[in-house]
């Protein structure tokens, strides 16, 4: 018997691929009828819609998208992660600063279809190459109904995204260390990009983003896609009370590094997720109408599958390459706001 309060994905709706990561991937919903001629299209991704029955999107369901999961080594239910969603992550923020999910019950063939059209779309170039393989689990009953984040319903928005990383400093670092842990290995990863001949890449760094300087809030703006006027991100960004809450519980959190928590456990899970979450911020036209700002991207990390060794073994190579202290002879001048720090 079915749980009354378990929500089910409804008949009447249409299911558009959207986007996918490693683990997971996105879709909208579209209320269109059957016999409709309705063929919807997304910005260089025209992927055909697959249709579960009637015309009809339920109002609890708008404003939402679904995520289905992958398989995957780690194979982690999404019965569990929605657990310790709820149970360790959402007590961390207030219910507006998250990307919110829930549990919904899935037809029983919706999964098969999926995958036919993951397989359709990787023959005719609509699924990014490196996503190619790679398909949704086939016995997993649920899907999670996520907070939509995009543009699609409010044009007139932007939407900006980034990734705050480490908004404090690791606690293996040196103490007179003259990059933040992001910076270091931002720097470590480039002089192995310059030695294979791959593209470098340049990013702000977190610890701008949290300063009580505004010039160091908008120098970090310059690195962050979706937003062209950088002088209104930067003030939306200075002072932010969602990056300050992240920044609070990555320090009550901060056991991370190489003498931290016991790696498989629970601590040392929640201290890492803290560390690799996604800020989505919508920006309205209108400098009157509110910012919507939200974290995304809070699955419970698990250090099994050798995570917790690669962890570790990260944080031994950017202390004896002397990646975190500056002194690296590939090193040049940085961006990181250590750079010039005397302490």
């Amino acid at each position: 018997m079915t749980n009354p309060s378990l929500l089910e994905l409804p008949r009447g709706v249409q299911l558009v691929y959207l986007a996918e990561g490693g683990a997971n991937v996105i879709y909208r919903f579209v209320a269109a009828p059957i016999n409709s001629s309705l063929v919807v299209r997304e910005p260089k991704r025209p992927v055909s819609p697959i249709m579960i029955d009637e015309p009809r999107l339920p109002v609890g369901f708008q404003g939402k998208l679904l995520r289905l999961r992958k398989k995957t080594a780690g194979d982690i239910s999404y019965k569990e992660i929605n657990r310790n969603f709820n149970t360790i992550v959402r007590p961390l923020f207030r219910p507006e600063e998250l990307v919110d999910q829930s549990l919904i019950l899935l037809p029983g063939d919706l999964i098969q279809r999926c995958n036919e059209q993951l397989v359709a779309i990787e023959l005719n170039g609509q699924r990014p190459k490196k996503r190619h393989g790679g398909y949704l689990c086939a016995d997993e009953p649920f899907g999670l109904l996520i907070t939509d984040m995009t543009t699609f319903d409010t044009p007139d928005a932007t939407l900006a995204e980034l990734k705050p990383k480490w908004l404090t400093q690791s606690p293996s670092a040196p103490s007179k260390a003259r990059r933040c842990r992001t910076c270091a290995l931002r720097d470590m990863k480039n002089d192995d990009a310059r030695s294979s001949g791959s593209k470098e890449q340049r990013s702000f760094c977190p610890l701008d983003l949290v300063s009580d300087c505004f010039e160091d809030v908008l120098r970090a703006t310059t690195f962050i896609k979706g937003c062209i006027d950088q002088a209104r991100l930067a003030d939306i960004l200075f002072h932010n009370p969602v990056l300050q809450t992240l920044r609070a519980q990555q320090t009550s959190w901060a056991k991370v590094g190489l003498h931290g928590p016991p790696p498989l456990s629970q601590k040392a899970s929640l201290d890492m997720t803290l560390r690799d979450c996604t800020m989505f911020i919508k920006i309205p036209h209108d400098e009157k109408c509110p910012v919507e700002i939200r974290l995304g991207d809070l699955d419970l990390k698990t250090g099994a599958g050798g995570k917790s060794a690669y962890w570790r073994k990260i944080e031994l190579q950017l202390l004896d390459g002397g990646w975190y202290s500056g002194s690296n002879s590939s090193q040049d001048h940085s961006d990181c706001a250590l750079q010039d720090s005397t302490h």
